[in-house]
Formats: C-alpha cells, sequence, structure tokens
C-alpha cells in the first residue's frame, strides 16, 4: 500500500481543507484590477484595442490577409494566405492529381521557391531516407509511459530525441535544418505510434506498429499506419494531404509559431523549441478548437430532432449563444477568426473537399447540417454581440468533420494539426536564427506595491 493510500480519511480532509486554503490565498494575492490594463494602455493578448496584433517582426514566410487598403482605410475582403508569395488557392489547383503537395509546400516554405520536378524529387529522397525510427526507440521510449493525451506523447518523445543527436546543441542553419527535416519525417510515425501504445496500454487493444513505405506521401503514409488494414482510397489521402497543406503555416504571429520565434530566441536547441510549440498547439484556444466543434456538432444532432429545419436549428445556435446548452460557454465553436472577415481561404478550400468526401462516405445528411449551421451562425453571433464585423468559419470549422470521415481518432486531431504545422514551425525558427534577432522579451509593468519583510514570529 502506497504511503497516500495509508493517510486516513481525517488526513485527507485536512488536506483537502489545506488545498482549498492555499487556492483562496492564491486567487486573492494574484488578482489585478482589470481597469490598469486601460490604464496603463497594456497589450493585452498583444492586441490593441480594435484587436489587430502589436507589430513585433518582420516575416517573408507566409502572408494572412483579411483587409483591403482603400484610400489609407481597411476595408474587409475575402482571406486570402500566401506561402512565400505563392496563394494557397493558386497551390492546390495546381497540384492536379499529384499526391505529394503537402511535400511540394514544405519546400516551397523552407527553400522560398517551388521546386522544380529535379528538386522535389531528391527532396522527397531525402524526407524518405529520414521517415524511421529504430525498433529500440520505438520500443524504449514510444511505449513506455503510454498517455492518453497524444500531444504530450509527442514532447516527451521528441525531447528524447535530443539524447540520439550528437550535433543536438548545434544551432547553425545546415544542422537545424537536418534537424527541422528530420522531426517533419518522424512526427507522422511518433503520433501514430503513440497513439497505437495508448489503445495497447490503456485500453488493452492490440498493438499494431506498421512502418511507413518509401514512396508513398506523408498523407498517405498516415493511413497506411493508422488503420489495421492500411487501406485506403485515393480521395481519402487527397483529402488529408490538402488538409496538411492549409494547416502548415499561418504567420508568424499565431500563438505556437509566435512561441518557435519566442524560444529560437534565447539560443535553445531545436527538440525544445518543438515542444514548447507543441504545448502552445495544444491548447483549445489554438490547436484543440476542431476537437470542441466536434464535440458541439454531436451535442446538436443529439438534440436537434430535424437537422434540415433551419428554425429549429437557429433555436438551438441560440441556446448555446445563451450558455443554455452544450458547456455553456456561450460559444459558437469555428466561427470567427482574429484576422479573416469575410472569409477564411481554409475553411473555403477544405469545405468543398469535405462535400466530396461526404458524398463518398454517404455523409451527405450530416455535410448539410454543417453548411446550414454555419450559415446561421455568423448572422447569429453578430446579432447577439451586437457586432458590425462580419463573422465568418474558421477552417476548424470542417477539419474535424474532415478528420471524423478519414477514420482519424480525436486522440490524434490535434498532433495531426502539429504534423501539419511542423514545417511552419521549422521556417520560422530557420528565419528568426538566419537573422540573428536579440532575444525576445517584452515589458511587463509592476502594479504591486513594495512592503517590509516581516520576521515570521510577527507576522499574523
Amino acid at each position: 500500500m502506497s504511503e497516500t493510500e495509508k493517510m486516513s480519511l481525517e488526513d485527507l480532509g485536512d488536506l483537502k481543507q489545506d488545498m482549498e486554503r492555499l487556492e483562496a490565498e492564491l486567487l486573492k494575492s494574484h488578482h489585478i484590477d482589470p481597469n490598469l490594463y486601460v490604464e496603463y494602455d497594456v497589450k493585452r493578448g498583444l492586441r490593441d484595442s480594435a484587436g489587430k496584433g502589436v507589430l513585433t517582426g518582420l516575416t517573408e514566410i507566409s502572408d494572412v490577409s483579411g483587409y483591403e487598403l482603400i484610400g489609407g482605410r481597411q476595408i474587409p475582403a475575402e482571406g486570402s494566405l500566401y506561402y512565400q508569395g505563392v496563394n494557397v488557392r493558386d497551390i492546390i489547383k495546381g497540384l492536379g492529381e499529384r499526391k505529394f503537395g503537402f511535400e511540394e509546400t514544405i519546400y516551397l516554405l523552407l527553400f522560398g521557391k517551388l521546386p522544380t520536378k529535379d528538386e522535389l524529387n531528391r527532396f522527397l529522397g531525402v524526407l524518405f531516407e529520414m521517415q524511421s525510427l529504430s525498433g529500440r526507440f520505438v520500443r524504449d521510449v514510444v511505449m513506455k509511459a503510454s498517455s492518453a493525451n497524444i500531444m504530450n506523447a509527442l514532447q516527451r518523445c521528441i525531447l528524447t530525441l535530443y539524447t540520439y543527436d550528437v550535433q543536438a546543441e548545434d544551432i547553425s542553419a545546415g544542422n537545424v535544418l537536418r534537424q527541422c527535416l528530420e522531426l517533419i519525417a518522424k512526427l507522422p510515425l511518433l503520433a501514430v505510434y503513440s497513439y497505437h501504445s495508448y489503445c495497447h496500454f490503456r485500453r488493452d487493444e492490440t498493438l499494431l506498429i506498421r512502418n511507413p513505405q518509401k514512396g508513398l506521401s506523408l498523407a498517405e503514409n498516415i493511413l497506411l499506419m493508422l488503420r489495421p488494414d492500411g487501406q485506403y482510397t485515393e480521395l481519402e489521402a487527397k483529402v488529408l494531404d490538402i488538409a496538411l497543406i492549409l494547416h502548415a503555416e499561418h504567420g508568424g504571429g499565431n500563438n505556437s509559431t509566435f512561441t518557435t520565434h519566442v524560444v529560437t530566441s534565447s539560443g535553445t536547441d531545436t527538440y525544445s523549441s518543438v515542444a514548447a510549440s507543441i504545448g502552445s498547439l495544444k491548447g483549445p484556444r489554438h490547436g484543440g478548437a476542431n476537437l470542441k466543434v466536434e464535440n458541439m456538432f454531436a451535442d446538436i444532432k443529439s438534440h436537434v430532432s430535424d437537422w434540415a429545419d433551419e428554425e429549429e436549428v437557429a433555436a438551438y445556435l441560440k441556446k448555446i449563444l445563451n450558455r443554455e446548452a452544450f458547456d455553456h460557454s456561450g460559444l459558437i465553436y469555428g466561427m470567427g477568426h482574429a484576422v479573416y472577415t469575410m472569409s477564411d481561404p481554409r475553411e473555403v478550400i477544405l469545405k468543398e473537399f469535405a462535400g466530396a468526401l461526404a458524398q463518398e462516405k454517404g455523409l451527405q445528411k450530416e455535410f448539410a447540417l454543417y453548411e446550414l449551421t454555419e450559415r446561421l451562425a455568423g448572422r447569429l453571433v453578430m446579432e447577439h454581440r451586437k457586432l458590425f464585423k462580419n463573422v465568418c468559419a474558421n477552417v476548424d470549422f470542417y477539419s474535424g468533420f474532415v478528420y471524423a470521415m478519414l477514420g482519424i481518432p480525436q486522440e490524434l486531431f490535434t498532433p495531426v494539426f502539429a504534423i501539419a504545422r511542423m514545417p511552419g514551425w521549422s521556417a520560422h525558427r530557420l528565419e528568426e536564427l538566419i537573422n540573428a534577432g536579440k532575444i525576445i522579451r517584452p515589458a511587463y509593468k509592476y502594479v504591486g506595491t513594495h512592503t517590509d519583510f516581516v520576521p515570521v514570529e510577527e507576522r499574523e
């Protein structure tokens, strides 16, 4: 019996009371008057009073636009996303039937240009060689201390890879590029193997470990390694490839990418930087948002009898906004974005492929519910919050639905986002290192009071 188990119920009761007192002290001592943020013009969340991000750096990697400048004024416009100056819509349209869209996007983000056919083939050869994990690593690291949250498992695995790298502390551009490519190639294996380990050790399911195949795209290998039969359709692989492209990068100011810049600026190693960014992405306000959307739709389906009835769906959405339904947060998840106003280009593209996949899966009724909710929710949110700014659906609105149709378990929703975002983090880490910026150190205003030290015997 452990020491905790030996404790009496009375002892446990005392401990609970002590913890409650400590919590009360904590809340009291750390409360800051919200009026002080206005008085000192604090840019909370590094955003100004209009919600626009505070300029903290420069980048050439991607451009996120939701406005047009006309006569010096910002006019809301259809959203645009550019990778190294190339419109994402054009990247996806230009792929045609080719299956290595995500890999081509990785090259573009890292090297600033679209690869020639020869450059792409040679680049694929490099990724294929790096796309492996030793049996020893899988056994001793991935399989040990399995985690119900795969994002935490990814952090542990990535930090352990540090010990396998004889040049782990070398932050020269060439070595960091090699490390980033290794992590881009290995992250799908770490995520899928960690999930299978979780299923085996926590759910008592059969352990499945399948090696990736050279010549397959990263999207194909994810499906190959994940599914018991290793089978997938061309459309399934195509849609996952598109989803990876759309999540690969989104400017230097998003939470996890800004984390990359902040941690990289301290001069730390690549593995620590990536682990920090994964910790940021794990949060439900960032990478975990699509899971909230899926849970919300599960709730809507269970409480709305006719999914095609506009009035019934609208009435339930109003309940959600009034904190009377779902998680009582008052939020319709997947609606609204900090930059995009009229539309999120990633959502527009993913919605098209979600519709095609729903057709293949026989889930047209579910897709119609998503479309109806999207059409109603923007207007309802604006009315409820008395907003004049348009509210559009963001990429999270359909991404969870797409992952669910692909048979990707919810435990892997955010890890798939991390797999997709790894190239963007890599490009920004390299950009930060190459431009040798200063350590990122914003200021905080002290608003407490100075007090004299009192000996412990005299304290009350």
